[in-house]
C-alpha cells in the first residue's frame, strides 16, 4: 500500500506540470509614464472664494493641496515637495503636510514655489481668535470621538458601553452622548475648574490607565479642542446653531501612479451656507487596502497594483468618496475582438489602464468552463469529442444556447437560488414545503420567468406552501427585520441591517429609511395549519406602517430613496413593494442582479462583495454595471439572455493564463480568474470521472448533488467543501477556501477510495477493456476530467505507470486518483 501511495503521489506531481497561472517575470511597467514638463501649479482648498480662504475660530484649520499640471496632461500632488512661505509671519502656521493652523487674527498670504520656478499663492483670512467661540458638541466634539475610535463598536460605542462609559455608535446620537458624558457618573469624567485633570483627557492622553491606550496627543488640536470645551463648561450648542448638510471630498478623483501619494481634503457644508475644512476630524477607509491605503490625515498611497480604488470619508453621519485610478501604462495593442458592449467597456478600461488582456481561451478550456458555470457539471466524453472536432465558427454560441435550454441549467441555478432564499429543511415537517419551493424555483428558471415577476411572486406570496410554494420563503424569513434585510440584501444589493438601530455608518440610510421599508411587511398575517410546516400567510387588512423606535413615530411604506406611500387598508402593501422593485427607474434592483450574476461567472462582482452596493464601495467598472442593468431592464428582466450576454462576451472567453503584465490583476477582468469548483459540482465531477454515483437518502438513485432540493442531506464531503447552511441571504455562506481537511479527504478518505476501487467504476472498466490500447483509454480519462486530450508527455507518464504496475486496475485507480487531485481538475479555469 505504501508503494502504491508513493507511486500515486508521484503521478500527482507529474500531472500537475501545467500550472493554472504562470508569467512570473519581473518586468517594470511605466505606470503613468513621464509627465513631461511642469506647466503650472495651483492650490486647491475646496473652499477658496475669490482667491481667499476663511479660517474662523482657533479650532479651525485648512488642508492645502498643491497640484502640478504637466505637459502630458497629468496632475500630480506636490504638497510635500514644494517650498511654502507665509507673509506676514505670525498670522498662520503650516506644517509639512500642508495643513494650515490659525495663530492670530488677520490676513496672510501663502506662497508656493517649485524647484523649477512655478509659483502660486492663496490669501488666508483668520477671524474669531480673540473671541472665544463656544464649542459646539455635535459639530466639533463628537467627530473627535469618532476619529479616534472611542465610539466604535469595539469600544464605548457597543451597546453596553465599555467599563461603565458608553457612547452612541459612531456618534449618530450626539444628544445621548452629551447625557452619557456630562451627566452620568455625577460628572466625574469632566472637571471644568482644571480641564487637564478630567478623566476624559487623562485617559485619552494615556496619563491614567486606559484600556484603549493613549489616543490623544496633548499637543494636538483635538486635545486642545476638548480642553476648551471642558473649560467653557461643556456647552452642547444652541437649537439654532447650523448643522452639517453634506460633505465634499477634494479632489473627487485622480489618475495616480503606482506607489504614489495624493493628499485629499474634506469640506463640511452647513445649513447657514458656511463651510469648514474638517479633514483632521474625518474618518477615512480604503475599500481595497491591497490597492491603496490612507492615513488618518487623508494621505492616500497606492500600491504596485493596477486598477481602481475608493477611499471613503465619513464625518457626522455624512460620507464622501475619493476615487483613484492606477494605470499600468503598457501600450495596449491587438486586443481580442470585441463581441458587444461588454467587451467595449471592459477593453476600453484596459486601454485606459494600459493593461494588456490575455488571449482567447482554447476550445477545451472554454467548453469545460462554460459547462460548469451554466450547467454545474463537466462535459460528457461525447460532448467533448464533438465540440473539439467541430469546425462550426458559431459552436460556442450554439453550445451556450444548448446549455441554457437544458434541465442542468435549471438544476444548477435552482441550487444557487435555493440556498440564498433560505430554503432550509430543519426537520421532516419541512420536507414537503422545502421540496415544493425548490421545484417552483427550478421551474421558474427553466421557463425563464422574468426576474421581476420571480421576485414579485416571492415577496407577495400568500396562502400555504401546498398551494403557493413561494410562501415557503416566509417560513424562514419570519420576522419583519429578516424580511426587510433579506429583501434589501438579496434583491437590491444593499446591506441595511445597521440602520435598524442607528444611521448606516457607510451609507445614507437612516432608521427612518429602514422602518419606511419595513412598513411594506407590516400587514402580514399568519395562520397555523393542520400540517406542521404548512402555515398560511395572508394580508391582514389595516393601515400599513412601522414604528420607528427612536422617534416613536409611525412611518408609512417607503421604497429606499423613494417617497412615502399612502396605501388603502384593503390593499396588500407588499404588492406596492413588488411594483416598486420592478420599476425601470429603480436604481438598485437590476444592478443587484446583474452584479450577482457577473460574480457567478467571473468569481468577483463589478461591485465586491456582490451584495454590498453603496456609494462608498463603487463598481470597478461603473459604465459596464449601468449598461448591463439597462440591457437587463430593456429586455424584460430576461435571465437567460443575461447569461448569454455575459458568456458570449470575449471578456468571459479570455484565457486564464496571465501574460507578463496582468498576473496581479484582480478587478479589471483582463483574464479569466480561476475559481475552485463548489462542493456540489466537485462531488458530481468526481462521480463522473470515477464512473460512480453518490447516494442520498430520500431521493431517487442517480440524483446528483446539484439536484438536491435543500441542504438537509447528510454528506461529509459537501460539508467539508463548503456547502452553505442556507441560514442567510448572503452567498458568503458558501466557502471557497481550501483547507487541510479537504486535501486529506481527497487524498485518503474511505469515500474517495471507495469510488476509485468500485468494481463497476471507471478504473475497473478501463482495466478490463482489452479491446483498446492504453493510450486511447488515457485519452478518455483526460477528456472526462479536463475536456482536453493529453500531451505526449502526459501519455508517456501514465503509460509507464501502467506498464510497471502488477495490476492494471490499481494502475488505473492511481491515474484517476492523480487526475482528480490536480489543480486543473479542482478549479474552473
Amino acid at each position: 500500500m505504501q508503494k502504491l501511495l508513493t507511486s500515486a503521489l508521484l503521478l500527482v506531481v507529474a500531472f500537475s506540470i501545467q500550472p493554472l497561472m504562470s508569467a512570473d517575470s519581473e518586468l517594470v511597467a511605466p505606470g503613468l509614464g513621464d509627465p513631461g514638463e511642469l506647466v503650472k501649479i495651483y492650490i486647491d482648498t475646496g473652499r477658496t472664494v475669490d482667491g481667499k480662504v476663511l479660517i474662523s475660530g482657533r479650532d479651525a484649520g485648512q488642508q492645502l493641496i498643491v497640484n502640478g499640471e504637466y505637459t502630458s496632461g497629468q496632475i500630480r500632488d506636490l504638497t510635500r515637495d514644494a517650498e511654502i512661505t507665509i507673509t506676514p509671519e505670525g498670522i498662520i502656521s503650516i506644517d509639512e503636510t500642508g495643513y494650515v493652523s490659525p495663530v492670530a487674527e488677520g490676513d496672510a498670504t501663502i506662497h508656493v514655489k517649485t524647484a523649477t520656478g512655478q509659483d502660486a499663492s492663496v490669501q488666508v483670512t483668520v477671524t474669531n481668535i480673540v473671541v472665544d467661540l463656544p464649542v459646539n458638541f455635535p459639530n466639533q466634539v463628537t467627530p473627535v470621538f469618532t476619529k479616534f475610535g472611542c465610539n466604535g463598536g469595539g469600544c464605548h460605542g457597543k451597546s453596553g458601553g465599555q467599563n461603565g462609559f458608553r457612547l452612541s455608535l459612531l456618534g449618530f446620537e450626539p444628544a445621548e452622548d452629551f447625557e452619557f458624558l456630562v451627566k452620568e457618573a455625577k460628572g466625574r469624567r469632566l472637571f471644568p475648574a482644571a480641564p487637564d485633570r478630567s478623566l476624559l483627557l487623562q485617559k485619552g492622553a494615556g496619563t491614567l490607565p486606559h484600556g484603549g491606550g493613549a489616543r490623544l496627543d496633548p499637543e494636538s488640536a483635538s486635545y486642545r479642542l476638548l480642553y476648551r470645551w471642558i473649560e467653557q463648561g461643556m456647552p452642547y450648542g444652541n437649537a439654532d446653531d447650523p448643522v452639517v448638510t453634506h460633505i465634499e471630498v477634494y479632489p473627487k478623483e485622480r489618475l495616480m501612479g503606482r506607489e504614489a501619494d495624493q493628499q485629499i481634503n474634506v469640506v463640511a457644508y452647513f445649513s447657514d451656507g458656511s463651510s469648514e475644512d474638517v479633514t483632521r476630524t474625518t474618518s477615512f477607509d480604503s475599500n481595497d487596502t491591497e490597492m491603496a491605503e490612507v492615513t488618518p490625515n487623508g494621505l492616500v498611497t497606492t500600491s504596485k497594483l493596477t486598477g481602481s480604488v475608493a477611499v471613503m470619508a465619513r464625518f457626522q453621519g455624512h460620507v464622501g468618496v475619493f476615487r483613484a485610478t492606477v494605470p499600468l501604462g503598457i501600450e495596449v495593442e491587438n486586443l481580442p475582438k470585441s463581441n458587444g458592449y461588454v467587451d467595449d467597456l471592459v477593453f476600453g478600461k484596459l486601454q485606459r489602464l494600459g493593461l494588456p488582456a490575455s488571449g482567447i481561451s482554447d476550445d477545451a478550456s472554454f467548453l469545460r468552463r462554460v459547462t460548469i458555470d451554466i450547467a454545474g457539471r463537466l462535459p460528457t466524453l461525447e460532448e467533448s469529442e464533438a465540440f473539439l472536432q467541430s469546425e462550426d465558427p458559431e459552436k460556442r454560441s450554439k453550445w451556450i444556447d444548448k446549455l441554457l435550454a437544458s434541465t442542468d441549467y435549471a438544476d444548477y441555478f435552482a441550487n444557487k437560488w435555493s440556498a440564498i432564499l433560505r430554503n432550509k429543511r430543519r426537520n421532516d415537517n419541512d420536507k414537503i414545503s422545502t421540496y415544493s419551493f425548490y421545484q417552483w424555483i427550478r421551474n421558474s428558471l427553466h421557463d425563464n420567468k422574468p426576474y421581476d415577476q420571480f421576485v414579485g411572486e416571492i415577496v407577495t406570496a400568500t396562502g400555504s406552501p401546498a398551494d403557493n410554494p413561494a410562501v415557503t420563503w416566509f417560513r424562514e424569513v419570519k420576522d419583519q427585520a429578516a424580511q426587510v434585510e433579506d429583501t434589501a440584501q438579496l434583491f437590491l444589493g444593499l446591506r441595511i441591517q445597521c440602520a435598524r438601530c442607528h444611521h448606516h455608518p457607510f451609507e445614507k440610510w437612516s432608521q427612518q429609511d429602514y422602518y419606511g421599508f419595513a412598513a411594506f411587511f407590516s400587514r402580514i398575517g399568519r395562520k397555523k395549519a393542520d400540517m406542521p410546516g404548512m402555515d398560511r400567510v395572508f394580508h391582514n387588512r389595516g393601515k400599513a406602517s412601522a414604528n420607528n423606535p427612536k422617534t416613536s413615530q409611525a412611518v408609512p411604506p417607503t421604497g429606499l430613496g423613494g417617497e412615502p406611500l399612502d396605501i388603502a387598508e384593503e390593499d396588500d402593501p407588499r404588492q406596492y413593494l413588488a411594483d416598486w422593485l420592478g420599476r425601470p427607474d429603480n436604481e438598485f434592483f437590476a444592478k443587484a442582479l446583474v452584479n450577482r450574476y457577473w460574480k457567478h461567472f467571473f468569481g468577483r462582482g463589478l461591485v465586491d462583495p456582490e451584495d454590498d452596493m453603496r456609494v462608498t464601495n463603487p463598481a470597478s467598472n461603473p459604465e459596464l454595471l449601468n449598461s448591463l442593468a439597462q440591457d437587463f431592464i430593456d429586455n424584460g428582466y430576461d435571465l437567460k439572455r443575461l447569461v448569454k450576454t455575459i458568456t458570449t462576451s470575449t471578456t468571459y472567453q479570455l484565457s486564464s493564463e496571465p501574460n507578463d503584465w496582468n498576473k496581479d490583476d484582480k478587478q479589471n477582468f483582463s483574464r479569466y480568474y480561476p475559481k475552485r469548483l463548489n462542493a456540489e459540482v466537485l462531488l458530481d465531477s468526481i462521480d463522473q470521472v470515477t464512473g460512480t454515483t453518490t447516494s442520498f437518502a430520500g431521493v431517487p438513485v442517480g440524483t446528483r448533488a446539484t439536484q438536491l432540493p435543500d441542504n438537509g442531506f447528510n454528506s461529509y464531503f459537501l460539508t467539508v467543501f463548503g456547502r452553505p447552511e442556507s441560514s442567510s441571504a448572503c452567498e458568503c455562506e458558501r466557502s471557497s477556501e481550501a483547507n487541510l481537511a479537504q486535501s486529506l479527504h481527497l487524498l485518503n478518505s474511505g469515500e474517495i477510495q471507495g469510488k476509485l476501487t468500485n468494481g463497476a467504476g471507471r478504473a475497473a472498466k478501463l482495466s478490463g477493456d482489452s479491446g483498446r490500447d492504453d493510450q486511447v483509454k488515457i485519452r478518455e480519462l483526460y477528456l472526462l476530467a479536463f475536456s482536453r486530450v493529453p500531451t505526449a508527455e502526459e501519455i508517456q507518464i501514465a503509460q509507464a505507470h501502467i506498464e510497471k504496475s502488477e495490476q492494471a486496475k490499481i494502475a488505473y485507480e492511481d491515474i484517476v486518483w492523480a487526475l482528480i487531485n490536480t489543480k486543473e481538475f479542482l478549479f474552473n479555469h
